[in-house]
């Protein structure tokens, strides 16, 4: 039972890579520099009160510039992201590391539609569950919409999952989607082999580029700790 769950997975995983590489061939210095523009475009949209009040007691953040949702009869969505890790003594966000998100649909489908998704992960088991090999929204954590509006309701769960639309994009959930760890993207970004843990727990690698990306989590307005910095 395993062994076929972990197929399925990587099916989903190729999927999303599939999807996300037929829509866009861009470098991973134009996905880190999406992602903040993507954390920009949720800092000031007026519906996002409850994001920008708790992103900083988030214990991660995985944003995906672009998730494309494709297909005729067999379809799925996918879209490459970048997850930052909170320091908790600090408050200081890490450098990225990269995943794919995708899912798997058999219906009608439309090709080309797309959103903009930010995952605030709450909880330890959440984060916990992103450092594995992948982890399946709605079986492995707990996934929920995140609240959007004014006179917005609390919400708890390991991930909060947010979305914003672009075209007609009608929505976006994530649950039973697949999260999986993108070694190839985080080998060329920090020119050398690293895993996820590495990078965001054990902070061995740095990248320059990605600074702009920290600095706009860090300045998002709301509830922010003290010890909220960057190194």
């Amino acid at each position: 039972m395993k062994k076929k769950s972990r197929t399925i997975a990587m099916l989903l995983v190729l999927l999303a890579s599939y999807v996300v590489s037929a829509a866009r061939a861009g470098t991973v210095e134009e996905l880190v520099s999406d992602a903040r523009d993507t954390i920009q475009h949720f800092s000031t949209d007026p519906q996002m009160d409850w994001f920008r009040d708790h992103v900083h007691d988030a214990k991660g953040v995985l944003i995906v510039p672009r998730l494309l949702k494709g297909g005729f009869i067999f379809g799925g969505s996918g879209g490459s992201g970048a997850l930052l890790a909170r320091d908790p003594g600090s408050g200081a966000w890490s450098y990225p590391a990269f995943y794919t998100i995708g899912s798997f649909t058999v219906g009608p489908q439309i090709g080309g539609e797309a959103a903009e998704i930010v995952l605030l992960i709450m909880t330890q088991q959440g984060i916990d569950s992103m450092l594995a090999t992948s982890a399946k929204l709605g079986a492995d954590v707990e996934v929920a919409a995140g609240p959007v509006g004014v006179g917005t309701k609390a919400a708890t769960a390991d991930v909060i999952a947010f979305s914003r639309t672009k075209g007609l994009f009608a929505g976006a959930s994530v649950e039973g989607a697949i999260v999986a760890a993108r070694d190839g993207l985080n080998e060329e970004y920090y020119k050398q082999p690293v895993r996820p843990l590495e990078i965001l727990r054990e902070h061995k690698v740095t990248n320059p580029q990605a600074d702009a990306l920290r600095d706009a989590l860090v300045r998002i307005p709301g509830n922010v700790p003290e010890t909220q910095g960057r190194n």
